[in-house]
């Protein structure tokens, strides 16, 4: 929905909500897109937004509840007892949305909402759903599917699939067991419409099917997703029965959590920080970082005190200060970005030492890119050869180590397991500010012999 059209609607919305047209208006945004209507609902205010979802037709309430941003619906959750939200949004939920919006309750409501539940089957599957760990394929998983045995033949699986869709509301995939329920294979509906009803299923289903199991990370989910370009992947558990499916829609969500995690931990965020955050929370999150940096600050103006008599024999060092401490900083977030997408992606093919010479020679290409450039700079700004070789060299030799330094941090974190992540941001530029400033009054030191 265009920001124009939506602004639009939620003035039009708003000055009939004023005339008291909130049931018309729970009418027109039930026929719209789930994602659409939750869109305007979150503009729309509290008492507002309460006001038109109790008129919501109950088969849609729970859709575009699961659309709302996640405080807010916490908020909307609150005025439901435990019976409206087993009868009224869960039974209109997949397993996997139904599992996600009980974990969001607390214990004692949870509690309250599973003995409420009619379907003895569904509370048993959520209950189920809720033990497996989050940020793992059992947590991402719905346990509604379409399955048939292999000793069957095609017109009992019909009869068979059938029946079942009537739980299912988009049929990814048929899966094939065997009579424990271990996963067999995948059952292919094209095949199926041209082959004769008496064809043993064991005949004509593909064996050749990915999985995983209940415990895999669901990060390296939407990594298998991702490279076989599935829409559906079954999960098994450790004996290999068929528990339940993970859909691109739910692996979606996963890309999009990681990007952002990474994303503020490039930015020298330590937590996950929305933009609604209080004082404290937004405190508590951007403070460790800036705490490096002002200790990284102070550390560089200790380095920059005592070498003052550098400083007062060759004034003009002072100028490249600022440029030594950007390049450092620079190249050492690029290596160290370049190398965490590579290991994110599992897509960094070569061991640690061959990393670190490719990246010795690209620092040391670009460093004397940059020695040449600075060269001409001095020589038509006539700072003089020898001045002019100092900055040239120290850049040279800058770019190099933030180029390794970059390059090592994030892949010695990684084989620690810890999120390579950390290693950029803050911490490479605010090392590479104090180590680029040590060098460079190092190299002015041999050169000119102070």
């Amino acid at each position: 929905m265009a920001a124009e059209l939506t602004q639009a609607l939620l003035d039009a919305y708003l000055l009939r909500l004023q005339a008291g047209e909130s049931a018309a208006i729970a009418v027109e945004l039930s026929e719209m897109h789930p994602a659409d209507a939750a869109e305007v609902l979150n503009e729309l205010g509290e008492s507002s937004m309460l006001a038109v979802l109790a008129e919501f037709p109950s088969d849609k309430l729970s859709e575009v509840l699961m659309e709302m941003d996640e405080d807010l619906r916490a908020d909307i959750l609150e005025t439901f007892s435990g019976k409206e939200i087993a009868e009224v949004l869960l039974d209109n939920l997949d397993s996997d949305d139904a599992a996600d919006l009980l974990g969001e309750l607390p214990e004692a409501k949870k509690r309250e909402v599973l003995s409420n539940l009619e379907d003895l089957e569904l509370a048993k599957d959520l209950a189920d759903l809720l033990t497996h760990a989050e940020g793992t394929a059992g947590a991402l998983m719905a346990t509604e599917l379409i399955k048939v045995q292999a000793d069957w033949n095609v017109m009992h699986c019909v009869r068979e699939m059938r029946r079942q869709a009537e739980e299912v509301e988009h049929v990814h995939a048929v899966y094939v067991v065997d009579p424990n329920d271990v996963l067999l294979g995948l059952l292919s509906l094209k095949k199926l419409l041209t082959l004769s009803t008496r064809t043993p299923i064991a005949e004509v289903y593909d064996r050749k099917i990915r999985s995983v199991t209940s415990t895999t990370d669901a990060v390296e989910v939407a990594r298998i997703m991702k490279k076989y370009d599935l829409v559906v992947l079954p999960v098994v558990d450790d004996l290999g029965r068929l528990l339940g499916r993970i859909t691109i829609d739910d692996i979606v969500d996963v890309i999009q959590e990681e990007a952002d995690s990474n994303y503020q931990l490039l930015s020298g965020l330590s937590e996950e920080v929305d933009h609604d955050d209080n004082l404290l929370e937004s405190t508590r999150a951007r403070l460790p970082w800036l705490l490096v940096g002002l200790v990284g600050g102070l550390v560089s103006s200790t380095v920059i005190s005592s070498n003052e008599s550098q400083l007062a024999f060759l004034p003009q060092m002072a100028f490249f200060i600022p440029l030594i401490a950007a390049m450092g900083g620079n190249v050492g977030v690029q290596s160290s970005a370049i190398v965490v997408q590579a290991l994110a992606n599992q897509t960094l093919d070569d061991g640690f030492w061959q990393r670190i010479f490719k990246e010795l020679r690209v620092g040391l290409f670009n460093g004397l890119i940059f020695g040449v450039l600075i060269l001409i700079y001095g020589w038509a700004a006539q700072l003089g050869l020898q001045f002019s070789l100092t900055v040239a060299l120290s850049l040279l030799a800058v770019v190099v180590f933030a180029s390794l330094f970059g390059t090592a941090v994030p892949w010695l974190l990684h084989q620690r397991g810890i999120d390579p992540a950390l290693a950029t941001g803050p911490f490479i530029t605010t090392t590479n500010d104090v180590l680029g400033l040590t060098i460079y009054f190092a190299i002015a030191r041999g050169i000119f012999g102070f």
